[in-house]
């Protein structure tokens, strides 16, 4: 658990600029992070003065410079930097969705199939994902759990999508003889 406490806002920033790094090792700059988050590039300037000074963005000066997240920056997101992750594919409207990375799927209610709702945590942007879209999830590596929902809501901050669940399909395995 990380002990920066960080505002919604520095959050939604530092969340920006680590899904766009993703992308690229290059330097982000602080256009690309406002055309991402919607906000005004002199904001993005003025945030991340505040996380520079929480060692959790380093600046790069010149021409080619911009920011990048520290070790620490993903810490504090609580996000799991892996070398090689397994792959679980995720579709918005029939298409795939490049450059995003599945951490955890989150069932609630499953007692209750009018209210089961699956949290699909992610890294990567979603920003083109909305509310009522229809999303795939899975399978996923061991389980070949697949998920085929519609989008209730959405958590930008935390890079979450809250699915209502059309169908769950967890194929049961064949014994071995």
């Amino acid at each position: 658990m990380s002990s920066i406490e960080l505002t919604p806002s520095q959050k939604k920033i530092l969340r920006a600029l680590t899904n766009l790094h993703s992308e690229t090792d290059d330097a982000i700059k602080g256009e690309d992070i406002a055309a991402q988050v919607d906000r005004n590039p002199g904001t993005i300037r003025n945030q991340m003065q505040s996380l520079k000074a929480l060692q959790l963005v380093e600046g790069v000066p010149g021409p080619k410079g911009g920011y990048k997240p520290t070790a620490a920056a993903y810490e504090a997101l609580e996000i799991q930097q892996m070398d090689d992750p397994a792959a679980v594919p995720i579709e918005h409207d029939g298409e795939p969705v490049e450059d995003v990375i599945v951490e955890e799927i989150d069932l609630s209610s499953v007692h209750h199939p009018e209210l089961c709702r699956a949290e699909i945590h992610v890294q990567g942007a979603i920003g083109d994902i909305q509310e009522h879209d229809s999303v795939t999830v899975g399978p996923t590596p061991l389980s070949k759990l697949l998920i085929e929902g519609t989008v209730d809501g959405k958590d930008d901050t935390n890079n979450i999508l809250i699915l209502r669940i059309d169908e769950m399909i967890a194929p049961a395995e064949e014994p071995e003889h």
